[in-house]
């Protein structure tokens, strides 16, 4: 066997051209796959990571009812003890504790509604990295408040002016309040960016006269794929009357947006790999027939048809290999640098991703599994090309191939 192997190998590059022309077709189908899936995965991953990161975490604790009837009237109280309880839970990396709701915020002439998160200043950087997205003053402290630049720019507003917030309180008290602008910060997400409003907790508690109440515990988790034994241990631990709600119940419209997309995606490289496919057959068909003299010689000399067969087989099987792994090594180089460096978006495009809650810009994703079930794919079907050469050498006829 290792004979026959040696001798596939060398026969490869007895005819580079044709060896190369057909490494160059599997070369073609594995790039062309690596980059219209990498550019899905990194946007569908950025969409989640935003969704989860700088909105609703891996995991939400509300009192019971909460998500359907989003009211500061279903508001809830978790004691000290139990949301340390949660936090000690081996997967959860940050337990922020949250009091949502809304208002209209005014300066001046210029009103606009916006969402008011009143949070725990460290924790929420925990969670959010938010102090690395200020961009202008300082980051969130008590008395003050941490707008967003959609909302500065909106209401003409900077650092060391006032804004007020009006709105409901809980039990239907009036919520009015006033507060200086310690800090400008700038979301990926054009929707939250143009609606958002931090508050230290204790303010937003009196703010809205609902002391020591939250509308939401979030949870962020070291591991996400162990989201729902994570969940269990967090229901165990609260007891009854409130509910518990993954990441994907509460971004239902982004989960069935990838969901659709991706089917689209699928359809399209299912397309794909039949153009390849006929590539890659096309190419070992062009082979096997320049070849039929050379192989009714060898078989009249005393080769097997077996042998021969096997021969063929593994140079088919080498070609594959080199066009998958030159496909998977030069793509790498081009999608990392993408990586770092994303194409940006502009106009229409640009507005079509925002909306969705996709940055405006077209990203690489470098996940290792990626490129391994495309490499897998182009593989199998180069492979499955491959037993084409091996039946014309078993039903070779000697004679009438020297002829040819």
């Amino acid at each position: 066997m290792i004979t026959l192997i040696k001798l596939a190998w060398r026969n490869l590059w007895r005819n580079k051209r044709r060896t190369l022309i057909t490494v160059a077709s599997v070369f073609v189908a594995v790039f062309l796959a690596l980059l219209m899936r990498s550019v899905q995965r990194a946007m569908y991953d950025t969409a989640l990571d935003n969704a989860v990161r700088l909105s609703t975490g891996h995991l939400q604790v509300h009192r019971e009812g909460y998500w359907k009837d989003k009211t500061i009237n279903k508001t809830m109280t978790i004691k000290d003890s139990t949301r340390e309880k949660i936090a000690a839970i081996e997967n959860v990396a940050v337990a922020a504790p949250r009091l949502e709701s809304f208002a209209l915020v005014s300066s001046g002439p210029q009103t606009k509604g916006a969402a008011v998160v009143g949070t725990d200043p460290e924790i929420e950087n925990r969670l959010t990295n938010l102090r690395e997205k200020v961009v202008e003053g300082s980051y969130l402290e008590p008395g003050g408040a941490l707008v967003a630049s959609g909302v500065a720019e909106y209401l003409k507003l900077g650092v060391g002016d006032t804004i007020v917030l009006l709105g409901q309180g809980y039990h239907g008290s009036t919520a009015a309040g006033a507060y200086p602008i310690v800090g400008v910060f700038e979301y990926p997400m054009k929707e939250l960016n143009n609606s958002m409003i931090y508050l230290a907790l204790d303010d937003a508690q009196y703010l809205y006269a609902a002391p020591r109440r939250l509308t939401s515990l979030t949870l962020m988790l070291d591991d996400g794929d162990d989201l729902e034994e994570t969940r269990e241990e967090v229901v165990a631990t609260l007891g009854e009357g409130y509910e518990t709600l993954p990441w994907q119940e509460m971004n239902r419209e982004l989960v069935q947006f990838i969901r659709s997309d991706n089917v689209g995606g699928i359809i399209m490289l299912a397309i794909l790999y039949v153009v390849v496919a006929f590539g890659v057959f096309g190419s070992i068909v062009m082979m096997t027939l320049e070849r039929r003299k050379e192989f009714g010689v060898m078989v009249a000399v005393g080769l097997r048809k077996g042998k021969l067969a096997t021969i063929v087989f593994f140079e088919s099987i080498f070609v594959t290999f080199v066009g998958v792994v030159a496909g998977s090594v030069g793509a790498i180089p081009i999608f990392a640098y993408f990586s770092a460096n994303p194409i940006p978006l502009t106009g229409e495009a640009a507005s079509a991703y925002e909306a969705f809650g996709f940055p405006p810009a077209i990203l690489f994703s470098l996940d290792p599994g990626l490129f391994l079930n495309q490499a897998s794919v182009t593989a199998v079907i180069a492979l499955v090309a491959a037993v084409y050469p091996a039946f014309v050498v078993m039903n070779l006829q000697a004679a009438r191939a020297m002829r040819a």
